[in-house]
């Protein structure tokens, strides 16, 4: 429920005098205590928690130990919320940069190393290559440089792994391999990753 002395009169929230509390985001479960997302995790800045927590939107799960105070009122920040309403994923992810790269795993597809990676059309576009999941891979700027407007046997360059089009399943999968640097205590409980917890 909202309430006026945490929001305030202007509707702004109170911040802690004794230190900004900046880096306190809330780890974002869906209603099925998942993470939303992996990769990048899905965090939101404790302003929009606290928000969405007051809009009766998410339920509080853990909190930090750093409080924020009005003069009649005061609340731990949350660092674990849960969606009241569980949020379906779409089926498959839309065509981008970015995922295009998490489902190669950010590795070049004709020599496996990271670092300077476009993509590449399989199949050239001068010989009617379509900009789609099934013709487009990672690649390295050199490979994608030696490849040129060639086909993959043309070029002598095999494929690490096919072109195709994944899931959003298939993208939270790979996503649990990339943890960030930092995971608060009370995120463990809800994250499964492919790598050691470091707190």
């Amino acid at each position: 429920m909202y309430h006026p002395d945490i929001l305030g009169g202007e509707g702004h929230l109170p911040r802690d005098t004794s230190s900004p509390p900046d880096g306190c985001p809330a780890l974002v479960l869906n209603a099925d205590y998942t993470p939303l997302s992996y990769y990048p995790l899905s965090l939101w800045p404790w302003q929009t928690a606290i928000k969405a927590a007051f809009l009766e939107r998410v339920d509080i799960i853990a909190e930090y130990d750093r409080v924020i105070r009005s003069p009649r009122f005061e609340m731990r920040l949350p660092s674990v919320i849960a969606l009241r309403q569980y949020v379906r994923p779409a089926s498959h992810p839309a065509f981008t940069r970015f995922n295009l790269f998490l489902r190669d795993r950010f590795q070049c597809q004709y020599c496996g190393h990271g670092g300077e990676l476009t993509f590449d059309h399989v199949v050239p576009r001068a010989y009617g290559g379509r900009t789609t999941w099934e013709n487009v891979t990672t690649a390295c700027a050199p490979c994608n440089l030696k490849k040129g407007g060639r086909t993959p046997a043309e070029a002598h360059m095999a494929l690490r792994q096919r072109a195709f089009q994944p899931t959003t399943h298939h993208l939270q999968e790979n996503g649990r391999a990339f943890p960030p640097h930092y995971l608060h205590t009370t995120w463990r409980d809800y994250l499964y990753w492919d790598t050691e917890l470091l707190a």
